[in-house]
């Protein structure tokens, strides 16, 4: 049955950004500490609307009210300055993915029709991006932060200081409409070519809403979320940024989930409460922390990638308690998660107030169905691939995640994607649940089954795993013991040093199953 649950606070969807910003500056002090990064000088509600007055009108210079700019930023506090500054000069922020590599970065230009890049020339240099600024930077305008600060003049600074205490709320008012395009999300490539996601103001709003009423008491002004993912990924841009900034949880930024040895220090030095990441990035957390150094989390957010079984065990001793979720950057993202109260393993829990949903039958799989949903956080659209700005919009409002889920007393358990199914000798083959299967023989190592053509069956079943003794033989037998039929053991099995991983902590199925394919000859 759909679950539509209204939001209890409708009204407070129909902003843009900027003026949600403004509205919970105005519900939670000006002087309240929002917003904090690695080099820990914390930002108020007030230094964040002034920031983004302040550069929001340098950032506008040469562009045009609608026009989508290019945000080339880690997770770092000049980054969501920079996010509010051209939202409340009615510019679109487009999130480039700076870790797609050069043809991916070409191709969410062209497809978002951009002619302004906005990064910083440190961060091009310490992350060693200039092949990639490169390949996006000719025939387009590059600005870089550090040049608009120093063109910034004491009468700019006066000026902005008037409109945060005094016209902050009318310039809002003015700055975009609720249903006006607020960002430019990028699809993760993980299995096929990104897509440009435009998401609106109200999407994003939404979704930070819906979140903070789902978690109910279990989040609250005394919470410092800390999150190391990426802005250009919707969970990290919505869950990790926009969420607690427009409900009053503090956040902290890092610019880079790599950072193993890193961040635990800075959990335990910010005191943060809820971490959110992937669980690739969080097992290395884990392994990498010393003794108390997670100590103050309660809540560890999962999203992306199903959680390991290794990962619950590696924090079972730091007393914080993962809560799976589910989501979709078409969605902005969260459709699901576990909570405190309702937290069950091997789900993403329940769906989030005001997502209505449904499942449409898939032949050969029973007691499950593909995911369809709507909501307030569901997006307006794809940008057409040519470059023309043309949004094309979801049926009625209804998105098709392509996912293959069940939902039992209310929680949401997912079974794969529809395109991770094989049918091999007539029966449909979750490669998800083969993984899951693996998982439990080689616990602290990553795998990847794949599908590709065979011959005989129509397709095979390819297993890619950075375990160095894994050999089909021991699949089989554990398989068997699991009482899982053979068809389920994949055929072949190949060893490799790292499976490949996106910058957003997913798994890169694209390029797993095309390292499967070059390798397989060789076996």
């Amino acid at each position: 049955m759909p679950h539509t649950d209204p939001l209890r606070r409708p009204d407070r969807l129909r902003r843009n950004l900027f003026g949600a910003l403004v509205a919970a500056r105005g519900r939670f002090g000006k002087t309240f500490v929002i917003l904090e990064d690695q080099q820990r000088q914390p930002l108020t509600y007030q230094r964040l609307v002034l920031g983004a007055l302040l550069l929001g009108r340098k950032l506008a210079v040469g562009t045009r009210p609608g026009e989508r700019v290019a945000l080339m930023m880690p997770s770092v506090q000049a980054a969501a300055v920079a996010l509010f500054g051209l939202n409340v000069m009615g510019r679109v922020a487009a999130m480039l993915n700076f870790t797609a590599g050069a043809r991916n970065l070409r191709a969410a230009c062209e497809t978002a029709a951009i002619s302004t890049i906005v990064t910083s020339r440190k961060f091009i240099e310490d992350g060693g991006l200039d092949e990639p600024l490169a390949a996006i930077a000719e025939g387009r305008r590059v600005v870089y932060l550090e040049d608009v600060r120093a063109g910034i003049t004491s009468l700019d600074k006066i000026r902005a200081l008037l409109d945060a205490l005094f016209r902050a709320k009318s310039i809002a008012a003015r700055a975009g409409g609720p249903d006006d395009p607020a960002v430019i999300l990028f699809t993760s490539g993980a299995e096929g070519a990104p897509k440009a996601v435009c998401l609106t103001n109200a999407n994003v709003i939404a979704n930070a809403v819906q979140i903070a009423e789902h978690a109910g008491d279990a989040l609250t002004p005394a919470d410092t979320i800390f999150s190391p993912l990426p802005i250009f990924h919707s969970f990290g841009l919505t869950a990790g940024l926009v969420l607690g900034l427009l409900n009053g949880y503090k956040v902290v930024l890092y610019p880079s989930p790599l950072h193993y040895r890193m961040i635990p220090k800075l959990i335990a030095g910010t005191k943060a409460t809820f971490l959110l990441a992937t669980d690739t990035f969080l097992q290395g957390y884990a392994r990498a922390a010393g003794e108390g150094d997670l100590a103050s989390l309660r809540y560890v957010i999962a999203g992306a990638e199903r959680i390991k079984e290794e990962t619950r065990r590696l924090y079972a001793g730091t007393g914080a308690e993962i809560l799976e979720g589910y989501g979709a950057t078409e969605c902005a993202p969260v459709l699901a998660c576990n909570l405190p109260s309702r937290n069950r393993h091997g789900s993403v829990g329940p769906f989030l107030p005001s997502v209505e949903w449904r499942l449409e039958p898939v032949e050969g799989i029973h007691q499950a169905g593909r995911l369809v949903v709507r909501g307030p956080n569901v997006m307006a659209g794809y940008l057409a691939a040519d470059g023309s700005g043309r949004i094309d919009r979801p049926p009625d409002g209804w998105y098709d995640t392509g996912d293959i889920v069940s939902v039992e007393d209310g929680f949401v358990t997912i079974r794969g994607r529809a395109k991770r199914f094989a049918k091999i000798g007539g029966e449909m083959i979750s490669l998800a649940a083969v993984e899951t299967m693996v998982q439990e023989l080689w616990p602290e190592h990553d795998h990847v089954v794949v599908a590709l053509p065979d011959a005989r069956k129509g397709e095979q079943l390819v297993l890619v795993t950075d375990e160095p003794d894994a050999d089909r033989d021991a699949v089989l037998a554990h398989a068997r013991e699991r009482g899982f039929p053979e068809l389920w053991a994949p055929r072949a099995v190949l060893v490799v040093a790292a499976v490949p991983v996106l910058g957003s902590g997913k798994i890169d199925h694209v390029a797993t199953a095309e390292m499967a394919r070059s390798l397989l000859p060789m076996l």
